[in-house]
């Protein structure tokens, strides 16, 4: 696992859905005056430098964030997401990409907590560094379930938990489900946000279906290929699986993403998928 660096990959298509489903999710914690938490558990660097050698190295973030900077189409329901990327870019050139705990920072300000957890040591220090001094965020070096758990449930009695983990060993599929099952059982009311990437159709169908028999309701599904499903190597698309969503997500990715499909598509058979894995 010590051996991913998402720095290689920020900004490209899956983190476009990553954080526009994470951000819309803020948005609806925050439409009710009361305090809420913020877990991410495997939070990595907190921004990332689209300049830099290993951004360069692949150039993802071309074929992600690069395809909606600067356009004046887009949908009002993704600009809080917008926002917080030109924040990090005030001269409107694109250089600097936000981790998932520095979109829910941005987006949260000083009212509501964040926990954080993260293993690589390089990822850690430059997490601490981009949140040193800031009460609100508590930074540890654990495996994220772990940390997880303790904190659950919080006092706040409301939270958002982004579970977005590398998917580099074969038990990591099985270690989000188990560790999403556990945590619901401490918590049942949170809302967990799991990412996953589609690489192989037939694992993400087993996924899916594992998922659906955990005796867990109320889980939405959210899906976008950029490319047809192919039998190779490579990610295709990427998702996110929502337990406890907010009650107008559904719809409003329903809205979107027939036009982020189309900006990001990278051949003639991209695709979107919204759907309930279990319904209330």
């Amino acid at each position: 696992m010590l051996s991913y660096r998402h720095s290689f990959h920020a900004g490209n298509f899956a983190d476009v859905l990553k954080h526009t489903v994470q951000s819309l999710i803020i948005d609806a914690l925050q439409q009710k005056p009361k305090p809420f938490v913020y877990f991410d558990t495997h939070s990595g660097a907190g921004r990332y430098d689209l300049n830099d050698d290993k951004s360069e190295k692949t150039g993802e973030y071309k074929e992600g964030i690069s395809r909606l900077w600067g356009r004046d189409d887009i949908p009002e329901i993704m600009q809080p997401y917008i926002d917080t990327v030109e924040s990090l870019n005030p001269s409107g050139d694109l250089r600097y990409y936000p981790g998932s705990p520095l979109v829910a920072k941005k987006m949260m300000g000083n009212y509501n907590r964040i926990e954080l957890t993260e293993l690589h040591p390089t990822d850690l220090t430059l997490l601490q560094q981009e949140f040193a001094g800031d009460r609100k965020v508590r930074i540890t070096k654990l495996d994220g379930y772990k940390g997880l758990n303790a904190g659950l449930p919080p006092a706040q009695r409301r939270a958002l938990v982004l579970i977005d983990p590398p998917y580099e060993l074969k038990s990591e599929h099985n270690d989000a489900i188990a560790g999403i099952k556990e945590s619901h059982k401490r918590f049942s009311t949170g809302i967990y946000a799991l990412w996953y990437p589609v690489v192989s159709r037939a694992q993400v169908t087993r996924f899916c279906e594992k998922f659906a028999n955990q005796g867990i309701r109320n889980i939405l599904r959210i899906e976008l290929c950029v490319k047809g499903d192919t039998d190779g190597f490579g990610m295709t698309g990427s998702g996110m699986i929502i337990v406890n969503p907010p009650w107008k997500l559904a719809q409003q990715m329903k809205d979107l993403l027939p036009w982020l499909t189309k900006l990001l598509a990278q051949d003639s058979q991209a695709k979107f998928t919204v759907e309930w894995l279990v319904e209330e």
